[in-house]
């Protein structure tokens, strides 16, 4: 009888162990299985302050073929359940419920990315903002005024105060985050700068070298002849003679300039005819990048006045305007 007994308590025991090994194996089949998605691209959004029971459902009715319950389970027995975090996520391709629970734990949330470029102005930025994918259109009915307070600098020009980068953002995300982000990247690239300046120059406030960087990055791109052109400007501003930059005149034009510079156009006296005014603008007329910021801060050392495009992307450069005259026949009129 004992006997009998025995090799039953041992069958059950074997029994019960294989049963174990199957669920085991079936268990580590299915999180390691790929999820049949009702898309190619699923789109989850994942609320804040939703729990794991939550996640499950939200999962599953954003177009995923599991039972939200069976999801949940291996929530829990993951151990990781509270770990989940709040976002937008984009799930496709071979997700599997253990890749899909390492998602929703690092947060790896769907981004994009919007790239400002330098040399544009505040009108080009904001364009570029409102064409941006999924970025919430925060700031598209304020005015500048209005998207300055709400930045935190009421009363302060929005123009060139963003630094020209390719910023990431997560899907949903507001436009005013990415302005807050490139505010403060300008921020940090200005003031190191200006730590690093020369103590002989004639600005006076950091938001002096912002102008004058944003002339020089409207005046070329070639960052080799920017520390030259800084050190035409500085030079006039030294002796007190205008600046006669063209780029500043076509700001002040605004959306009527047609892209030709009419000799009427320079002697119209605009805040930012720097032909007809002595000194810097008002604001700055675009966003300088990292290297117009040093070359305004750290001219050449030149004595040159004058300055005028090669047509090579080149500037050629004169310390009087009898060279200049004869450099400008030379590239501009062919003579």
């Amino acid at each position: 009888m004992r006997s009998t007994w025995g090799r039953r308590l041992r069958g059950i025991v074997f029994f019960g162990l294989f049963a174990s090994m199957l669920v085991a194996s079936l268990g580590y089949w299915w999180v390691n299985a790929p999820l049949a998605l009702n898309a190619s691209l699923v789109d989850l959004s994942i609320e804040p302050g939703a729990s794991p029971r939550e996640v499950a459902s939200a999962v599953a009715n954003a177009g995923v073929s599991v039972q939200p319950q069976l999801l949940y389970g291996w929530f829990r027995v993951s151990g990781q359940a509270r770990q989940i975090r709040a976002g937008s996520y984009e799930l496709q391709g071979d997700v599997s419920p253990r890749t899909l629970l390492q998602k929703l734990v690092q947060g790896d949330e769907a981004s994009r990315s919007v790239t400002l470029v330098e040399g544009w102005n505040f009108r080009q930025v904001r364009d570029a903002l409102q064409r941006a994918d999924n970025l919430r259109p925060d700031s598209a009915q304020m005015t500048e005024v209005q998207l300055m307070a709400q930045l935190g600098r009421p009363g302060v020009a929005p123009e060139g105060r963003f630094f020209p980068d390719t910023y990431t953002y997560s899907k949903g995300s507001s436009d005013l985050a990415v302005l807050q982000r490139a505010l403060h990247a300008m921020d940090k690239r200005l003031a190191a700068a200006w730590d690093q300046r020369n103590p002989k120059l004639p600005l006076q406030s950091p938001d002096q070298a912002l102008v004058l960087a944003s002339i020089i990055e409207k005046e070329t791109g070639r960052t080799r002849d920017q520390p030259q052109i800084s050190a035409v400007f500085h030079n006039r501003l030294l002796l007190g003679m205008r600046l006669q930059t063209d780029p500043t005149v076509i700001y002040g034009l605004g959306p009527s300039f047609d892209g030709n510079l009419r000799k009427a156009d320079l002697l119209a006296d605009t805040p930012f005819n720097t032909y007809t005014r002595a000194g810097l603008p008002p604001t700055p007329i675009a966003m300088p990048g990292r290297q117009a910021l040093a070359a305004a801060v750290h001219p050449a050392s030149s004595k040159a006045l004058y300055f005028v495009a090669r047509g090579d992307g080149t500037s050629q450069f004169s310390e009087t305007l009898d060279a200049h005259n004869r450099a400008v026949n030379q590239y501009q009129r062919g003579k």
